[in-house]
């Protein structure tokens, strides 16, 4: 491997999956650029994609397992050390307390991994816990929640058909920045800007003039956390003018006419003060989408990360499916990706999702997707009695960061009798370990975006070889979830090989047919065969991909995909547009879309109550940054010099009143914590609106994040609020916080 060579890749850094070209001599990164023949990203990167290198090549990236001693110092010890006292210590804990003392934290980069997306399942029924929580409750579970209701699956999303559409409304999204969120597409600013060059019309509704308002034909700012009064109003509208149009969905839903007589509370006249835009222009942006010739509403953080998530999400598809977008070209379409766990075709009469099965031991908050509010974990750890939290397992998760109130989690975390942590940073969380186990980096491993391509924007497959060897010593997560699991099990002796044979004869069992009609005939024995015998989740990947609605049916499809073609083709597949896939692709018991499910519409009262009463207060957003992933990139010199972009944006109307000057300090205040902040002001934000990026906040004790201390930024999490949720779904809310600002002397 001397060499000079070009491995063909995607970055793993954001959401869309861009193609890079990443140069290798000597197993050493020498440059990383975008992959020009990458059918999806066509050479386009941004700067992050730059700081896979950076990460890679860290000097604080953890290579070996660290072990806390008992001055809380840290000592390198070996792999089996490492996983012999893991599970000791799980193991007495669970032994004395039972299993629902362990509790387990799943960050976002889990997602991005195909050695997590095929082997966490594995490690967490291992543990038998249902004291599970992740980076989703903080997130995206709004908009999981009411696909799930509508159409029978949490990631059964409609994601705008970006390349065809002639009219784009976004609510609180800000992909300039984001690259595309709950929607994988690849160089936002060409795709976004090919709309208006085709005579198409982008609208941009958010309290910020963001990077994606300033492309737009027009931006309207709005109050933060009334999303779902502008979206009733337009449903409403259309109702009422007579302009609601199914299209393809019609003859498919159920609840039309509950959904008319809940809209019709919400006229325009009477939401408009609230969400602050006027009745007028709710009206027309309500005429405009039913008459274009095709059009998208898409909505992400600022409808999902606040006061009435589930609510906006469901909104954002009432909008699509009663002017007949849904399933549309140009309109809001399904992704059909080449790999899903399971995938059986038409998938009516399915069963659905079930939610709130069970409840949190302290406040009673509800069960999602088998998960827990992130915003109960520290009453899970910190509250005596039977079930409580002795031990935490936290998997490339920050959460002393990325949560709300992080100063009480982190007292909290520091309390546990064990913790554990899967990471390669000693950061703000995993600093109150007492094991870290540091898997391999990207770069390092092989991957497929199992999650990210179900939310494509066009159909495409690419899989990831690894561009640089690792250490003979090192571990993939894959063989880390697979030794923890044996621990977990009471098997030790298990090798990761013997694990990864154990799950792939599971994943055959559930996905092959025993009469072999979709294998070409092989019984279940030969498929196993068939995948060969070289450990790993590549062989997982490829019976999803051979058994997908595009596989070659082990031979019974000569022009099919499977893992070897996709080898073949290392800069990936393009396998076109996105297709009209109704009714085909509703997994609702009823084989339709549900318009009206119950725990939507009994969250409406919440929503009446809301607009009967005073709003005065000033509120908190957050923002996205192009160089910036959450807490990811900020020890990666290239993506955090120049100008400290961790500011609390004033309006200036705001920054007179409250006598803050630009380059000045503010205290920012919530009913759980403060901060202070230097100030920006700026006609950029609405009046009555400040905002603080997500994510900062890296001067604390006992991390080893060099750069990240450097530009420490301030944590605006510490102002969120743990009481304050979205109901259905129990996702924290970020935007929308009630705050009192004050100037500092400098």
């Amino acid at each position: 491997m001397s060499e000079r060579r070009i491995v063909h890749r995607i970055c793993t850094l954001c959401e869309a999956t861009c193609g890079i070209d990443v140069e290798v001599e000597a197993n050493r990164v020498l440059s990383i650029r975008g992959d020009k023949l990458d059918p999806f990203s066509k050479g386009y990167i941004c700067p992050k994609a730059h700081g896979m290198k950076q990460i890679h090549e860290d000097p604080d990236r953890l290579r070996r397992p660290l072990r806390k001693r008992e001055d809380g110092s840290w000592e390198e010890i070996s792999w089996p050390e490492a996983y012999r006292y893991v599970g000791e210590r799980l193991g007495a804990l669970k032994q004395t307390h039972g299993s629902e003392a362990i509790g387990v934290y799943l960050g976002n980069p889990t997602a991005h991994s195909l050695h997590c997306m095929v082997y966490l399942s594995v490690y967490l029924r291992a543990l038998g816990s249902k004291q599970r929580f992740s980076a989703s409750t903080v997130d995206q579970f709004p908009k999981m929640v009411a696909s799930g209701l509508m159409f029978g699956d949490g990631l059964t999303v409609p994601v705008p058909d970006l390349d065809r559409t002639a009219y784009l409304l976004m609510l609180g999204a800000n992909p300039m920045a984001s690259n595309g969120s709950l929607m994988t597409a690849p160089n936002l600013p060409k795709r976004l800007q090919a709309i208006r060059a085709r005579g198409g019309k982008i609208v941009v509704v958010d309290p910020r003039r963001s990077e994606s308002a300033d492309i737009a034909d027009e931006h309207l700012f709005i109050r933060p956390g009334t999303d779902a009064y502008l979206l009733l109003a337009i449903v409403h509208t259309l109702f009422e003018e007579g302009l609601v149009r199914l299209g393809r969905a019609e003859g498919l839903v159920n609840g039309l006419a509950e959904v008319r007589a809940a809209a019709a509370d919400f006229p325009p006249e009477r939401v408009a003060s609230r969400c602050g835009i006027d009745a007028a222009t709710i009206r027309r942006l309500a005429r405009e989408f039913s008459a274009a010739s095709s059009a998208a509403c898409y909505g992400r953080i600022g409808t999902t990360c606040a006061e009435f998530g589930t609510l906006a999400s469901w909104a954002v598809d009432l909008v699509n499916v009663l002017s007949g977008n849904l399933d549309r070209e140009g309109g809001a379409m399904f992704a059909r990706a080449a790999a899903v766990p399971g995938w059986k075709g038409d998938r009516r009469g399915g069963r659905g999702v079930a939610l709130h099965r069970w409840s949190s031991r302290v406040k009673g908050l509800p069960e999602v997707f088998g998960e827990l509010p992130t915003a109960t974990l520290a009453d899970e750890i910190e509250t005596p009695g039977d079930g409580q939290i002795r031990a935490l397992v936290t998997i490339a998760g920050n959460p002393c960061v990325s949560t709300q109130q992080t100063e009480r989690l982190a007292r909290a975390l520091s309390r546990l009798d064990f913790m554990v942590s899967i990471d390669f940073y000693l950061n703000e969380t995993t600093r109150w370990a007492h094991v870290i186990l540091p898997p391999t980096s990207a770069l390092e491993r092989d991957t497929y975006d199992l999650s990210l391509y179900r939310l494509a924007v066009r159909d495409v497959a690419k899989y990831s070889e690894p561009a640089v060897r690792k250490d003979a010593e090192a571990q993939h997560d894959w063989e880390i979830l697979a030794t923890l699991s044996a621990h977990a099990m009471g098997m030790p002796a298990m090798t990761p090989k013997q694990v990864d044979d154990f799950v792939l004869a599971q994943l055959v069992e559930k996905t092959v047919p025993a009469d072999g009609s979709r294998t070409n005939g092989l019984s279940r024995e030969q498929v196993v065969a068939a995948l060969g015998e070289a450990p790993g989740p590549h062989r997982a990947l490829d019976l999803m991909l051979r058994t997908g609605p595009y596989g070659d049916r082990f031979g019974g499809e000569r022009d099919g995909l499977s893992l070897a073609k996709l080898r073949e083709h290392p800069h990936g597949i393009d396998l076109g547009a996105l297709k009209p896939q109704l009714p085909g692709v509703l997994a609702t018991p009823s084989g339709g879309i549900e318009l009206a499910p119950e725990l939507v519409m009994s969250d409406l009262e919440r929503l009446r109550a809301r607009l009967r009463q005073a709003d005065g207060a000033m509120v908190l957003i957050g923002r996205r940054h192009l160089r910036s992933n959450n807490s990811w990139c900020h020890n990666l010199p290239a993506l955090v010099k120049g100008k400290d972009r961790c500011t609390l944006l004033v309006h200036p109307q705001d920054a007179d009143r409250l006598k803050l000057s630009d380059g000045g300090r503010a205290k920012v205040s919530s009913r759980v914590g403060a901060v202070i902040a230097p100030v920006e002001v700026s006609d950029e934000i609405m009046p009555g609106v400040v905002s603080l990026p997500h994510g900062w906040g890296h001067d604390v004790e006992g991390v080893r994040l060099s750069v990240a201390r450097a530009h420490a930024g301030v944590n605006s999490n510490v102002l969120a609020d743990p009481e304050l949720l979205d109901v259905p779904s129990g996702n924290g809310v970020l935007n929308g916080i009630p705050v009192t600002v004050e100037a500092v002397a400098s």
